[in-house]
C-alpha cells in the first residue's frame, strides 16, 4: 500500500480527492491537511509515501512547502493554475494535475508514483545491507562495497529514499541507497532503537538526553518524535538509577 497525505485549503477539493483515493486499490489514505503547516507536523511523525499537494494556499503555498522538505514523498501538484507547471517539474513532482480533474487523470498520475515506488524498491532491495557474524555491516556506497562495523555506529539518518550512516571517528556519513525500515531490520535490537521517523541512535553511544532530545556531542542533537517516545522512555526508566 502506498502511504499518502492530501493537502488543499479548498474542503471541496479534499473531499474529491479522499473519494477518489479510496477508489485506488494501491492508495492508503492517512489524512486530509487544510494547510502546509498541519501537513509539516504530520510529515515529522508519520512516514509518507505520496503527497497530493495543492499550489495555491495562504501562508506556505505549496512550491514552497515542496522545496522546504528534506526528506521528500514523492509529489502530485493539484492546482487550478497552469503556469505552474514548469515549477512543478523543478522540483521532481511525479505529475501535475490541472483542476477540475476526472478520477481517469487522478488514476493515471496514482499510477505514475506507483512505478516509481516500485522501481525505487528494486534498486533499494539490490542494496541490502548485510550483517555477518563479526558484527560488521556491508553497503554500497559510491560505486563500492563499505565494511562498518555496528558497534562504531553512533546514529543513522534518513533522507528521502538514502540513508546516512555516522560511525565513530569519521567527519562525514556513508551514504546508501537503502529504506530505514530494511536497516532498522538488520540492526540488532537490543542495541539500536528507531526514536523519529527519521532517526535510528546506538543506544550505547547516547550521552545525555535533554527536553525530549539525544545527545551525542556537543554539536549532535537528535529528536525524538511523538510515535516513538513512549517505547524510549521505557527502555530509559528501566536504565536509569535513581528518581
Amino acid at each position: 500500500m502506498i502511504k499518502c497525505i492530501t493537502i488543499d485549503d479548498e474542503p471541496l477539493a479534499l473531499a474529491q480527492l479522499t473519494v477518489y483515493i479510496s477508489r485506488v486499490p494501491f492508495l492508503q489514505h492517512i489524512k486530509a491537511c487544510q494547510d502546509a503547516f498541519e501537513a509539516l507536523q504530520l510529515l515529522s511523525e508519520e512516514e509518507v509515501d505520496l503527497i497530493f499537494v495543492d499550489i495555491n494556499m495562504p501562508d506556505l503555498n505549496g512550491m514552497d512547502f515542496v522545496r522546504s522538505l528534506v526528506m521528500r514523498p514523492l509529489i502530485i501538484f493539484t492546482t487550478a493554475y497552469s503556469e505552474y507547471a514548469v515549477e512543478g517539474f523543478k522540483v521532481d513532482a511525479v505529475d501535475y494535475l490541472l483542476k477540475p480533474f476526472s478520477f481517469q487523470d487522478f488514476l493515471k498520475a496514482a499510477d505514475k508514483a506507483r512505478k516509481q515506488l516500485e522501481y525505487r524498491s528494486t534498486w533499494s532491495g539490490e542494496n541490502e545491507a548485510n550483517i555477518v557474524n563479526d558484527g560488521s555491516l556491508f553497503v554500497k556506497s559510491d560505486y563500492k562495497v563499505v565494511r562498518i562495523n555496528i558497534n562504531e555506529i553512533k546514529y543513522v539518518e534518513c533522507m528521502s529514499e538514502y540513508v546516512r550512516i555516522f560511525t565513530e571517528g569519521e567527519e562525514k556519513p556513508i551514504m546508501t541507497l537503502l529504506s530505514m525500515r530494511k536497516l532498522e531490520e538488520r540492526l540488532p535490537t537490543n542495541q539500536f532503537m528507531r526514536v523519529h521517523r527519521s532517526y535510528i541512535v546506538n543506544l550505547q553511544k547516547i550521552v545525555e538526553i535533554s527536553r525530549l532530545r539525544i545527545i551525542f556531542d556537543g554539536n549532535t542533537y537528535i529528536p525524538i518524535g511523538e510515535n516513538y517516545k513512549e517505547k524510549f522512555t521505557e527502555y530509559i526508566n528501566k536504565m536509569c538509577l535513581g528518581k
